[in-house]
């Protein structure tokens, strides 16, 4: 399993972000403290440097596993399932975006985390879901070659897919062999009854990992069993990046080291 962390461009308002600097100080200095990979946090791949940041990449050796999308939601109010087809269509053009930048990038998953929305009062359920699946189906046929990933998140940040059930059971009903799932310990540790059986159930759909502790800081600074999840991943025959997805607590650059520094104490 890789060594990953996630790092944005500049000025995102998600507080969960290791680095949101310059991509070019961010790259340098995850890839000087042995990370082998990057997730990358993008807001609009259309205002990115793209052939630099590749040559980065390769210059330090560092893969992208995946490209987080949720800032599309919280910056811009993107969503798969807001009421408005005008910004649903925005949502899936931003989509598809990510889609071509990451195969111009070598082939990164695409994360659909709260750009599918949430269910707004007054709002019919139902009507959400199928908004949802529409879209989703849209983006999934427009490169089949990329794997979305859907990912389950808190009660507290969305009301549509909040644990790994509910994320297999649309996936299911998509059908599409390019969506898959991404698990993120700081959510399952508030949604899942039991996070290692979730993992061994789920094994089909995973094709991501987000770790950060039960206080959302670096792994090993809260409560959660990461050993214990690691030992269940292994079963499953997981082999994708191990991504930290955090507070850049007690600062960016500590978080950083200390994710490594568990890192390397649980033998990745």
């Amino acid at each position: 399993m890789k060594k990953c962390i996630v790092i944005s461009t500049p000025g995102a308002k998600f507080s969960a972000l290791a680095m949101k600097e310059d991509f070019r100080e961010s790259i340098k200095k995850v890839a000087a403290l042995g990370y082998d990979a990057v997730e990358l946090a993008i807001r609009d791949p259309n205002t990115l440097p793209v052939h630099e940041i590749k040559r980065l990449l390769q210059q330090h050796h560092l893969t992208v596993p995946a490209i987080g999308t949720g800032q599309a939601y919280g910056e811009e109010g993107l969503s798969f399932t807001d009421p408005d087809p005008e910004i649903r269509t925005r949502a899936i053009k931003r989509i598809k975006d990510q889609m071509n930048l990451a195969i111009d990038i070598g082939g990164a998953q695409v994360i659909i985390g709260l750009i599918r929305g949430t269910v707004k009062s007054g709002m019919d359920k139902e009507e959400a879901e199928k908004s949802f699946i529409q879209s989703m189906v849209e983006c999934l046929e427009y490169k089949p070659e990329v794997t979305l990933t859907l990912e389950p998140i808190n009660r507290y940040e969305t009301n549509l897919y909040n644990d790994t059930r509910s994320a297999m059971e649309v996936i299911d009903k998509i059908g599409r062999s390019n969506l898959k799932m991404l698990v993120d310990t700081f959510h399952m540790n508030i949604e899942e009854r039991d996070i290692i059986q979730s993992i061994l159930h789920a094994k089909a759909y995973i094709s991501h990992v987000h770790v950060a502790d039960s206080n959302r800081w670096a792994p090993g600074c809260g409560h959660i069993h990461f050993r214990e999840i690691l030992d269940a991943l292994e079963e499953i025959g997981y082999q994708g990046a191990i991504s930290a997805e955090i507070l850049p607590k007690p600062t960016p650059e500590e978080c950083l080291k200390l994710t490594m520094e568990y890192y390397q104490k649980l033998g990745l």
